[in-house]
């Protein structure tokens, strides 16, 4: 992925709980069961039920695939997760993923899904945005009063 390139968007259903805790910044890495593509450069983030909606999103510094005990090692001080719900995630699996944010923002109010198409439907872990879809979600981004500039989708643009 280019510095200053937008790859794919990633639709991910996550915990109400995870989510507002990645959306605030205590949370720098989404974990996983499986890795995204390599060419995703932005996770917008579905709040599962009871909130289901769209309450943010988030700009992909990077993935890292290792054993469960690897990435506790590494991301328990910024995972925004216990040891045994972490552990019992992972349970019986020999690789995970730690998805790590950028950047992240919070819609000024919760979004419904159907803002991105009637026929969407929440991912049962996430799915990948068509090009349109893609498109509806980016300029949703630049409609937002916090939106400064560019900088907002362009996280690693910005940097040196």
């Amino acid at each position: 992925m280019g510095k200053n390139a937008l790859g794919r968007v990633a639709l991910m259903s996550i915990r109400p709980e995870f989510a507002n805790a990645i959306l605030s910044g205590e949370k720098v890495v989404e974990f996983r069961k499986r890795p995204v593509a390599d060419d995703v450069s932005h996770v917008l983030i579905y709040a599962t039920m009871p909130v289901g909606s769209l309450l943010g999103w988030f700009a992909v510094r990077g993935q890292k695939t290792m054993s469960p005990k690897g990435l506790w090692s590494t991301f328990r001080a910024v995972g925004g997760i216990s040891k045994s719900r972490f552990f019992d995630y992972y349970d019986e699996r020999e690789h995970g993923t730690g998805i790590l944010v950028e950047t992240a923002r919070r819609f000024p109010e919760p979004v419904p899904l159907a803002e991105l198409g009637s026929s969407l439907r929440p991912p049962q872990s996430f799915q990948y945005l068509t090009a349109a879809q893609a498109d509806t979600f980016f300029k949703m981004v630049r409609r937002q009063p916090n939106a400064e500039s560019d900088s907002e989708l362009y996280p690693l643009a910005c940097v040196g």
